[in-house]
């Protein structure tokens, strides 16, 4: 069965898509038959930045298990930094200075 409810959260970073890196605005969340992922039903999450189009766009489907163990390992990430390291807030002073980092290029 599907929801038909949309879930929106506004967002503050980047994506990857067929384009290269755009500026990521918006998530929409919501239960449904995916297009690709071999299931009934899945989570769907579309990231993505409205004003340009639909090719700043990134969508994932994912399986409930899948789901909720990405929200562990978010939760897990944050909670193994120091509190607000990579909140908006602490980004800002950091713009002034430029600093490398672990993850490549390439790596997504």
């Amino acid at each position: 069965m599907c929801t038909h409810l949309t879930h929106r959260a506004e967002m503050a970073g980047s994506a990857k898509g067929p384009n290269g890196w755009f500026a990521l605005t918006q998530a929409n969340v919501y239960v449904d038959h995916p297009f690709d992922a071999p299931y009934e039903h899945t989570l769907n999450i579309d990231f993505a930045d409205p004003a340009k189009g639909p090719a700043a766009r990134v969508a994932v489907e994912l399986t409930e298990e899948a789901a909720l163990a990405l929200v562990e390992a978010i939760k897990a990430a944050l909670a193994s930094a120091p509190p607000g390291l990579a909140s908006a807030s602490a980004q800002a002073g950091a713009a002034a200075s430029t600093t490398s980092s672990p993850h490549s290029e390439g790596s997504s």
